[in-house]
């Protein structure tokens, strides 16, 4: 297997059981099938849109867990979107992301510019800012909102540091 970055807009879909990932934790995920995995062409990460069942699209890793191997995670909103429990067949079906293009919300655009620290979050890895906007995003409440936004701002200064004493 290859290692390079899938071909974004390629599509796939597939049934799989939803598992309990991580027992004692609201944390399932399903595996994604090895012939799906081996045309991805990668075992790192892939960004991926994904909808489960009839579910709104959401936005996810598929995350390597060895062997060549991926899983999905999928949130409880998700689950309770589309009343999916651990141990039922799930249909999925996924379309891949081009990481290196991050829509950045207005209020981190707003943060970063503030902070001198654009051209440093720019700098970042594009998994680590899609992560960044990712996490961004979800927040339910307005202060976690607020306070991963300031988290991307201190990562683009973490950025920016890291590059001065090089």
């Amino acid at each position: 297997m290859k290692s390079s970055a899938p071909p974004a807009g390629k599509q796939f879909m597939f049934e799989a059981l939803l598992e309990d990932w991580a027992e004692g934790m609201d944390y399932c995920a399903v595996a994604v099938p090895a012939e799906i995995t081996e045309a991805l062409g990668t075992k790192g990460p892939v960004l991926v849109m994904a909808r489960v069942n009839d579910s709104e699209p959401f936005q996810v890793s598929l995350f390597p867990v060895g062997g060549g191997r991926h899983y999905i995670r999928i949130k409880a909103r998700i689950r309770k979107q589309t009343s999916a429990r651990t141990g039922d067949c799930i249909r999925l079906r996924i379309t891949v992301l081009d990481r290196s293009r991050v829509e950045i919300p207005d209020d981190l655009r707003t943060a970063l510019a503030a902070e001198g620290a654009q051209a440093a979050f720019d700098a970042l890895p594009p998994g680590k800012r899609n992560f960044i906007v990712r996490r961004i995003d979800e927040a339910a409440k307005a202060e976690t909102r607020a306070r991963r936004v300031q988290e991307g701002v201190l990562a683009a200064h973490e950025r920016s540091d890291k590059e001065r004493s090089r």
